[in-house]
């Protein structure tokens, strides 16, 4: 709780920009609706300096020592920077890349930073953490966390199912804001290859095979362009 000092949460919040404008990553299909932003030169002054210390080494090194592993930053901020969404938004369950598309790296662990300051658990959008189940579903839905302004959950990526578990219904001009920072490491042994998210469907998704093809488009390297992010400058896949 807490996780950064109130006003300068109050700040980043303020500092997302307008949800229809700026240069925003829109991902919009029925696994899920969100927008995201990773381009430094793009953020505010705030924003730039606050993702420069959580990529910081020391700041990495701290990490390291809460989860005895030895972490890199990833300054790319590859799929993380600033995440919104809008009334309706939606994340299926879903496990991260695991290699690192350009880097080669393991991902490892998550930081989210959530700060919309007037979101409220009635809104829901919760973060759901399932138990790991079969290769591509998760198992039992284990623990939710409802995504209050300035509340940072930090959690190992390696088999971590997770996405929203609730529906997400936010009053006109308020969204559900964080933002993401990952850490990498030299792969493990037994890592697995994938490189891009691997989605589970959810409720009547499930033996839909439109869907399950979806899932199999947005998980390979090779063919997610296809299907999952556009620009919202341009509107074109990306």
């Amino acid at each position: 709780e807490n996780f950064f000092r109130a006003d300068i949460a109050e700040e980043l919040s303020r500092g997302f920009p307008d949800y229809n404008g700026g240069n925003w990553n829109t991902y919009d299909n029925p696994l899920e609706n969100k927008k995201t932003l990773n381009a430094w030169d793009s953020f505010n002054r705030l924003q730039y300096q606050v993702f420069m210390e959580l990529n910081s080494p020391e700041f990495v090194h701290f990490l390291g020592g809460l989860t005895g592993t030895r972490l890199c930053a990833d300054i790319g901020l590859h799929g993380g920077g600033l995440h919104i969404h809008a009334n309706g938004g939606k994340l299926n369950p879903h496990l991260d890349y695991s290699i690192h598309p350009k880097t080669g790296m393991q991902r490892k662990l998550n930081l989210l930073v959530y700060l919309e300051k007037d979101f409220k658990k009635e809104c829901g959008g919760w973060l759901g953490m399932w138990l790991p189940g079969t290769a591509d579903a998760p198992g039992d839905l284990a623990r939710e966390i409802v995504p209050y302004c300035n509340r940072a959950v930090i959690f190992d990526t390696t088999n971590a199912w997770h996405g929203m578990s609730r529906g997400l219904t936010m009053p006109e001009g308020t969204y559900r804001k964080s933002i993401a920072v990952y850490y990498v490491q030299t792969p493990a042994a037994d890592a697995a290859s994938r490189s891009r998210a691997l989605f589970a469907p959810v409720g009547r998704q499930i033996g839909d095979e439109k869907i399950a093809e979806l899932i199999k488009l947005r998980s390979s390297n090779e063919t997610c362009d296809k299907v999952y992010i556009s620009t919202a400058a341009s509107g074109e896949k990306r």
